[in-house]
């Protein structure tokens, strides 16, 4: 079965969600080379409506998981990315907040930066994949949070 193009541009857009989120971990990586500040601009609409709303990523999310996730009448396809890109930006607020609570005291140092270096890679490749998986009309396939997604729907 083929994914019509307009289900694809909508489930890959649900990938900026986490996106949005995972820039935050790349500013060290980002003031080392300049050009990876380019991947920010997708996610730039986004990250104004968070900022420019109260609560602004709240209401995004509910938007999300209870017009597009829990609505029987959009596409499976669509669904499943939206879910699967939820779980990736609960991930990254869980992870955000243990390096605001845990790991500000320490400060910036080199530990800190490569860590944060590393989930900041790690959500672009996670989100690359399901971009370019979504291009394809495939369900990206990350192990585990897959799973996850496919029993809640």
């Amino acid at each position: 079965m083929t994914i019509p193009s307009w289900q694809r541009l909508l489930a890959l857009l649900t990938y900026l969600l986490p996106w949005s989120d995972g820039l935050p971990f790349g500013r060290s990586l980002t003031s080392l080379f300049p050009m990876l500040q380019w991947l920010s601009l997708p996610a730039l609409p986004l990250v104004l409506v968070e900022q420019a709303i109260p609560f602004g990523g709240f209401i995004l999310f509910l938007v999300l998981f209870l017009g597009v996730v829990r609505n029987p009448r959009v596409p499976y396809f669509i669904r499943f990315n939206a879910l699967q890109a939820i779980l990736l930006d609960i991930i990254l607020i869980v992870l955000s907040l243990a390096f605001n609570l845990l790991l500000a005291p320490l400060g910036g140092n080199f530990a800190v930066r490569t860590l944060a270096n590393t989930i900041f890679l790690g959500m672009l490749v996670l989100v690359l994949f399901g971009i370019i998986q979504c291009l394809r009309g495939k369900e990206a396939d990350i192990p585990s949070l897959s799973e996850a997604v496919r029993m809640q729907l």
